[in-house]
């Protein structure tokens, strides 16, 4: 049997893409973040008196755990807040869980807890924070005279409303006892060491978790501009209304000198170590800085830079990072369905090279059990065998099934949801498909 060589070329996409993806995710891990910034920050935590250890998001245990060697010795008390899934036991500590995607009970709670734990620090203490992804449902803490439910409310129709993520945020900071620099301002007299793991394109520290130990960039009446713009005024209950009323008469003095943050694993950290391994095989690389939109938008955009390359033979990848906009709701296969619709619209405009496509990120994507998925050239004559049509499933958003009859399917190990991804578009122009 003469073997196609437009499929063997495919086969080789596959797996080299596969074993970028990898290299890049392991750029990702929390622990060795953790312990790659501790190890160079020896001095001051000899100099601290005690340690205060404050650890939420999804990878509160294993930055926490990573974290514990080196302040066992001076630990006076810690807080880690996870949801269920993430929760794995951290030596010696115990471990809060909260409400996740959406805050709750659970989440009020843990605010209260994370603000004893700062608020316990003295001068000469060190009060070490650990946040990642899903922190600002997990940790809330409603202003004063603001309900959970309220808070909640307001948070959706934001989302629902196309306001992006740095006016959320201002609105979100307003409306909350630790977000934006507020977390930072409990721990008087001490010194304050936030690590931060970011899956956000440009790494912004005040957009994780909503900044709850950076200062903030915007201001009471940037979040009161945010509120007319989008007419949520009309929407809001009676407290949040008089509680948004007053937000320019309260005055709120912040300080940041004692401060440090750290972004220390990163999904930009990831694109690089892909760039780097990449361009050992690759003649070309093109890396785009940053992908908006919705995942039709964006398989365009990929899909066309694509085709514009220069026609001249030699093996080409493209690496970008995908971070969802916030106004983008619901618990979907975001990566499954860019990589889907990435091959339907080639099938429609065929690159005319080999070609290997991968989106995933490090987690499980959206309510799956994959990490995101491979297509290539052939991905939707296979989902065409087994009897479906695929931009019917692309409608019904069965994007996770689509790719279990293709079998493009990429597994994940981890209980944790990615927000974001990497995009990783190998062809080899040598060959024709």
């Amino acid at each position: 049997m003469i073997q196609d060589p437009s499929t063997s070329s495919g086969n080789r996409l596959r797996e080299e893409a596969v074993a970028l993806f990898h290299e890049g995710i392991e750029a990702f891990d929390p622990e060795k973040a953790v312990t790659s910034a501790l190890q160079s920050r020896s001095t001051e935590l000899d100099l601290a008196k005690r340690v205060i250890l404050i650890s939420f998001g999804m990878e509160a245990c294993s930055m926490a755990r990573a974290a514990l060697p080196f302040v066992v010795a001076k630990l006076h008390r810690s807080c880690i807040v996870t949801n269920c899934e993430n929760k794995s036991a951290v030596k010696g500590m115990d471990i809060t869980v909260s409400g996740y995607p959406l805050p709750d009970e659970r989440s009020v709670a843990a605010g209260y807890a994370v603000e004893r734990a700062a608020r316990s620090a003295e001068p000469g203490d060190l009060v070490l924070v650990l946040i990642s992804r899903g922190g600002s449902a997990m940790v809330c803490a409603p202003a004063s005279g603001v309900l959970l439910a309220d808070k909640i409310a307001l948070n959706q129709a934001l989302l629902h409303s196309g306001a992006d993520i740095s006016e959320i945020n201002a609105v979100r900071q307003q409306f909350s006892r630790l977000k934006g620099g507020r977390l930072a301002q409990l721990a008087t007299g001490a010194r304050v060491l936030s690590l931060i793991l970011s899956d956000i394109v440009g790494d912004d520290a005040g957009t994780i978790a909503s900044g709850p130990t950076v200062q903030p960039a915007t201001t009471a009446a940037d979040a009161l501009a945010v509120l007319i713009r989008y007419r949520l005024n009309g929407v809001m209950s009676g407290p949040l209304r008089s509680y948004a009323n007053g937000l320019l008469q309260r005055t709120e003095e912040m300080s940041f000198s004692h401060v440090e943050n750290l972004v220390v694993g990163s999904l930009n950290a990831s694109l690089r170590k892909v760039i780097e391994r990449a361009a050992v095989s690759h003649q070309t690389i093109f890396k785009v800085d940053e992908l908006e939109g919705c995942a039709s938008d964006v398989a365009a955009t990929l899909h066309r830079l694509a085709k514009l390359q220069p026609a001249e033979a030699g093996p080409m990848a493209i690496v970008a990072g995908w971070s969802p906009a916030a106004k983008i709701t619901g618990i979907r296969e975001r990566n499954q369905e860019l990589a889907l619709r990435f091959a339907f619209l080639d099938e429609q405009a065929p690159i005319g090279h080999p070609w290997a496509f991968l989106s995933g990120g490090a987690g499980r994507d959206g309510s799956s059990t994959a990490a995101g998925a491979i297509v290539d050239a052939n991905s939707i004559s296979r989902i065409r065998k087994f009897g479906c049509e695929p931009g019917v499933l692309l409608e019904d958003g069965a994007f996770h099934h689509a790719l279990q009859f293709s079998g493009d399917l990429l597994p994940t190990s981890s209980p944790s949801s990615a927000a974001a991804g990497l995009q990783i578009l190998l062809i080899n122009r040598t060959a024709r498909h």
